[in-house]
């Protein structure tokens, strides 16, 4: 058994661990709102942007000339997995269920006879997928400094990986990050991003004219760009507004366990005591008898 120093020592522990999960608690929950209205304000755009780009590339005619952000480079071979996470812990299951999702994927790509390389944004998958995949990092785009997620941080990433897909590095990439549902729910959610994905056509649906108006070159050399960037731009919001909550819940979780520990550590140093006492007084009493 515990001493009571012992005892009193830990629940003075506890009681500081306890005050430190408060604070981080109280923390998240006030950046929390703010993520959660940027990553909803992104999102209209972000969804229609896409539904553009998938509605261009189900007209548009594949040519030598098409840009390689909508055809792709033609091969199916070589896989880049963009990986999008945090630089902090201290959140539950956040990072570990999005690395969770990329692992499948990349189990499922490896078993197709592909070939696989991660692309990470945020250093929290970076452990792991170094342990399972071992010289399989391409890049890892450090986030440690940026506080809130940014237009020009994305639109670096996505500079940086259509580089890539000019030179032939990649053939197509996904995009793997948690979208924020509520403070309990953060779903892990994967996507192609290069090239723009083929929605399935209507059987006995038609194939509408596109006209572009300036130019079709001019129009998708903007658009597609940016429509990655922007998609990488949403996760990351999402990611920002994810971590929070997942961060809030998880410090009161803990606060909540802690407190549990302190009150069963309050009881069992109270009986502690209350037996030392009785223990002195039967030796007082048995004293005094013997005089």
């Amino acid at each position: 058994m515990a001493s009571l120093k012992e005892l009193k020592d830990r629940i003075s522990s506890v009681k500081s661990t306890q005050k430190i999960t408060k604070a981080k608690q109280m923390v998240a929950a006030a950046k929390l709102r703010k993520a959660q209205a940027a990553a909803e304000a992104a999102r209209p755009y972000a969804e229609r942007m896409a539904q553009v780009m998938q509605s261009l590339a189900s007209q548009v005619t594949i040519s030598s000339d098409t840009p390689r952000l909508l055809a792709g480079t033609g091969k199916d071979q070589k896989h880049l997995l963009v990986v999008a996470t945090s630089d902090r812990g201290l959140c539950g299951a956040f990072n570990a269920n999005i690395v969770k999702e990329t692992r499948k994927k990349a189990e499922q790509l490896k078993k197709e006879g592909k070939d696989v390389a991660f692309y990470l944004v945020g250093k929290k998958a970076k452990p792991i997928i170094n342990r399972v995949y071992p010289g399989s990092i391409e890049r890892h785009f450090d986030t440690t400094n940026i506080k809130n997620p940014h237009y020009d941080d994305a639109r670096e990433v996505a500079e940086e990986l259509i580089e890539r897909l000019e030179k032939g590095e990649f053939d197509v990439a996904w995009l793997f990050y948690s979208k924020f549902r509520s403070a309990l729910v953060q779903e892990p959610q994967t996507r192609q991003i290069i090239p723009v994905p083929v929605p399935a056509r209507q059987e006995g649906g038609s194939k509408a004219a596109v006209e572009y108006e300036p130019d079709e070159e001019e129009i998708l050399s903007e658009l597609l760009p940016r429509n990655l960037a922007i998609q990488i731009f949403r996760a990351m919001l999402e990611n920002s507004a994810s971590e929070q909550g997942a961060s809030m819940t998880a410090m009161d979780n803990a606060t909540r366990n802690a407190g549990d520990l302190i009150e069963d550590l309050t009881i069992e140093y109270n009986r502690s005591r209350q037996a030392v006492i009785t223990t002195e007084l039967i030796e007082i009493i048995s004293g005094a008898e013997a005089l």
